[in-house]
């Protein structure tokens, strides 16, 4: 995964477009598997209680590798594999709908990094592969959450997709800033980055703002306009962030500049989270 395009913001941004009634699944799944191949839901899931039986009438099994003790039995009417292929993995469109007529009512978003876990609330198991990741999604359902945490699926010479791992996530409600928060803290970072790597001379050096052209990110149907702005400017630092490069510096240039892409990544991050939940807080949203 490239911190510049985020499988784990596809999935939010479009499957929240789905939850708040402004597209159907179809059309969410089909963005996200046009952005980063197919996607699956890696099994096998956490194991859920006897009451997660099959359904004889559809065939189909519950959820497994929810655990009675992590808080999930709720869960156990969801569908996963067929019951003659316990072990395959689910397609993300069928979960999605299974999660969907189990309560799911919104995703929400985590773009973590070592030391600022941007989105989590835990468990430890779930943080510790997030952070690995540097992404993931949370879907929330009544009173749990799942975590989908996503890795490049390779397989032969061609196929290129998105596995999904999930795990048990806290209920817990995030600390984060507002969409206005977010885009005057960026706004800001911008600047202030800019400003100190004006007086790094070094070869190439690119300020932030020379890569306001490079990249888009757009959002799905329904986002408010100044999530669209915000979204779209983030993706494009973050693209310039990537592209950072520490040769041909000293030491001392290296920990300034290393010291204001800290800064400038932090507010990234956390516009991107914020836009990307905007539509969750559109007047009118149920």
């Amino acid at each position: 995964m490239h911190v510049d395009s985020p499988i784990s913001a596809t999935l939010v941004c479009w499957g929240n477009a789905w939850l708040t009634g402004h597209i159907g699944l179809d059309e969410a799944v089909d963005q996200v598997e046009r952005t980063a191949g197919p996607g699956l839901i890696a099994a096998p899931l956490p194991h859920l209680p006897p009451s997660a039986a099959p359904n004889p009438a559809t065939g189909l099994g519950g959820l497994s590798g929810v655990s009675e003790r992590s808080g999930l039995s709720g869960l156990a009417g969801l569908s996963g594999p067929s019951g003659d292929d316990p072990g395959a993995d689910i397609p993300l469109r069928r979960f999605l709908a299974e999660l969907r007529t189990a309560g799911l009512s919104a995703l929400r978003l985590a773009l973590p990094v070592a030391g600022d876990p941007l989105g989590l609330t835990g468990p430890p198991s779930f943080n510790s592969a997030a952070i690995e990741a540097g992404e993931a999604a949370i879907a929330v359902l009544p009173d749990t959450c799942l975590g989908l945490v996503p890795a490049v699926d390779r397989r032969g010479s061609s196929y290129v997709g998105i596995r999904w791992t999930v795990l048990p996530a806290a209920p817990a409600t995030p600390d984060l800033p507002s969409l206005a928060e977010a885009e005057h803290a960026l706004s800001s970072a911008m600047r202030s980055a800019t400003e100190t790597l004006s007086t790094v001379e070094g070869p190439r050096q690119a300020h932030p703002g020379s890569a306001l052209k490079t990249a888009e990110e757009a959002l799905a149907p329904g986002y408010p306009a100044r999530a669209h702005r915000v979204a779209v400017l983030s993706a494009r630092l973050a693209s310039a962030l990537r592209l950072a490069d520490d040769r041909g510096l000293t030491s001392g240039q290296i920990t300034a500049r290393g010291d204001a892409l800290r800064e400038l990544d932090r507010a990234v991050r956390r516009a991107r989270v914020a836009a990307h939940h905007a539509i969750l807080h559109e007047p009118g949203i149920r």
